[in-house]
């Protein structure tokens, strides 16, 4: 019986084994990938001169002024020892680095040569350290934290090409290197955890997430897929996490250097518009049946979208064919293209498409928004409407609000628990539409309020601090 017993467990002992078999066997292998990508990544150090605060502000940012008690201990601290602390200082930093082409162009990120005075590239062949290197900068990008560098080697050195990031799917393979801590040629491997984050870096936050491990030095690293391809650019951390790493994704990338290494800067392509993200009350409102696009709330007078036809109101759906998510995606997709280009944008107006097309001007790093000034007059008596208290402006007040002529409704008032100031509403805000119908009385305001109740959802057109924002209010049934 026993021995019936030890031989009908056999197949199951094999089963087992085969099925461990095939699950290690399914594991990525990295030692060659490592091994022949590896002598493309540089350790990159900088130095940099920091100009210290002047004697004791060093200490003591806050001194009080002359005329104090303490004035005879401030000189006497100045003359002895003020001298020593006013003289500049050397900073170095560490990162890291990969070459693009054999004749010694490198990529980095921009945080890690900002205001270098000295970059040294190090090399690596055969596994041994080489001579350093002196990199000169061929241009940098702050906006997504991108650096092109040069160094004049005698040999034709080893460099990576880039992968297409658009291509990437979550869960897949990738292995970062870099010099984490100054420990040359760390490599770590993990999976694409997910695409397209937005941490607040800039504005054109598309990161990939990774548990690939990445710590201070990786920046400027590659983020490698299994065929040896550069699909990422290691950037930035959740400092407070495990196993959160962003990269700058090649799809990006690859334009940038391009640009950096033609024109030596970035040039980048400007519709004209200020766009602000939708919620699913205000795609009802609009009438869409998704919430998707970019909603305008005002165009640069002469500029392209205003030349195009573009108004506020209308929702930016896609261009050139390419759908548009959100807001931030029409940032990215404009910001990839060049001065002088041809869009054709498709947008949402009144519950009708229309397309239009413009070609883009070229977006300046002074090119801010203007801001005015806000109401800051008395409240005067108004209706109450929704929670908050309206009335029509005055002249002064328009005047301050860069309106010519007399339309709308001032908020003067509001209630804490109302619909309205749930919504966003603030005292000091005009409101120029509602429903995409100009309003220039309360009762106006009342009559499609009422009409919206239908739709369960009334949006709002305004004005604040000089800037066109949209609100939208639920309705009670």
């Amino acid at each position: 019986m026993m021995k019936k017993t030890a031989l009908h467990l056999v197949p199951v002992f094999l089963i087992l084994l085969f099925l461990t078999s095939s699950s290690w066997a399914a594991l990525p292998e990295f030692t060659r990938l490592a091994e022949e990508a590896g002598e493309a990544v540089v350790n990159i150090s900088t130095v940099k001169t920091v100009q210290p605060k002047q004697g004791i502000e060093r200490f003591m940012p806050n001194r009080p002024k002359q005329g104090t008690p303490f004035d005879d201990f401030f000189d006497q601290f100045e003359r002895f020892f003020g001298k020593q602390y006013r003289q500049p200082r050397k900073e170095r930093s560490l990162g890291s680095g990969f070459i693009i082409s054999s004749d010694g162009y490198i990529v980095t990120n921009n945080h890690v040569v900002d205001g270098a005075d000295e970059i040294k590239i190090r090399l690596r062949e055969n596994g041994k350290r080489e001579k350093s290197y002196l990199a000169d900068i061929i241009g940098t990008d702050s906006e997504t934290d991108l650096a092109l560098l040069k160094i004049n080697a005698k040999t034709r050195l080893p460099h990576l090409a880039f992968g297409d990031s658009d291509k990437l799917e979550v869960g897949e393979w990738v292995m970062a290197i870099g010099n984490p801590f100054g420990l040359d040629h760390t490599v770590t491997a993990g999976i694409i955890s997910a695409k397209g984050r937005v941490i607040g870096a800039g504005p054109y936050d598309n990161f990939l997430q990774t548990d690939a491990s990445i710590n201070p030095g990786n920046s400027g690293g590659p983020l490698l897929n299994m065929k040896g391809k550069v699909i990422g650019i290691n950037t930035a951390i959740v400092a407070s996490g495990q196993g959160i790493g962003f990269a700058i994704p090649s799809a990006m990338a690859k334009d940038i250097i391009d640009q950096l290494k033609e024109f030596k800067k970035v040039k980048r392509g400007l519709l004209g518009v200020m766009v602000q993200a939708m919620d699913d009350n205000t795609a009802r409102a609009l009438g869409l049946k998704e919430n998707v696009g970019a909603l305008v709330a005002s165009t640069t007078p002469g500029g392209p979208a205003d030349r195009a036809g573009v108004k506020a109101g209308d929702v930016i759906l896609s261009v050139n064919g390419d759908q548009v998510e959100d807001y931030g995606d029409l940032t990215r997709k404009i910001g990839r293209l060049m001065p002088g280009a041809t869009v054709n944008l498709t947008i949402w107006r009144k519950g009708k498409k229309l397309r239009l097309t413009t070609s883009l001007d070229e977006r300046s790093a002074e090119e801010l928004a203007k801001q005015g000034q806000g109401n800051n007059g008395e409240p005067g008596p108004g209706d109450q409407v929704l929670g908050m208290t309206l009335r029509a402006p005055s002249q002064d007040e328009l005047e301050i609000l860069g309106l010519k002529d007399v339309r709308g409704l001032l908020v003067v008032d509001m209630s804490g628990d109302s619909p309205a100031g749930e919504a966003g509403i603030a005292p000091g805000d005009l409101i120029l539409e509602a429903n995409q119908h100009a309003v220039n009385t309360v009762s106006d305001f009342k009559s499609i309020v009422e009409k919206a109740k239908k739709n369960g959802v009334v949006l709002l057109f305004l004005k604040r601090k000089g800037q066109n924002l949209f609100r939208t209010i639920p309705l009670d049934d």
